[in-house]
């Protein structure tokens, strides 16, 4: 495949990425009524982490792409399990969020620290 094929080809990918989590971390007007709980406040920070991996370069297009999918589905699962409790997660909706957060965890780890860069 010619390399500057696989250039246009991530590049579109790169920028949406990084819209999103341009997005993600722009400040609201006004602070968030109601405190985060220990699972929001985990996933924010995990959001926080693949914005700091896109920003320094630690983190190729495919691999933010990857994350960031991941931790779309970790949220919507979260939601979900409040949907069927009435808006509360139980305590094993917070043992299978957290052991899913876990994993989410290492993988951003050991994509930001794989000596994959992200082409300037």
């Amino acid at each position: 495949m010619n390399l500057q094929w696989k250039k246009w080809c991530v590049l579109p990918v790169a920028v949406v990425v990084a819209g999103t989590v341009a997005l993600a971390q722009a400040p609201s007007a006004t602070p968030d009524p109601k405190p985060k709980s220990e699972v929001g406040k985990r996933a924010e920070n995990q959001q926080d982490r693949i914005a700091q991996g896109v920003k320094s370069g630690q983190l190729t297009a495919g691999e933010t792409a990857r994350l960031e999918t991941k931790e779309s589905a970790l949220n919507q699962e979260e939601r979900d399990m409040r949907k069927l409790d009435n808006g509360k997660l139980t305590a094993q909706d917070r043992r299978t969020i957290n052991r899913q957060q876990n994993r989410l965890s290492r993988n951003i780890y050991r994509d930001k620290h794989n000596n994959r860069r992200q082409p300037k």
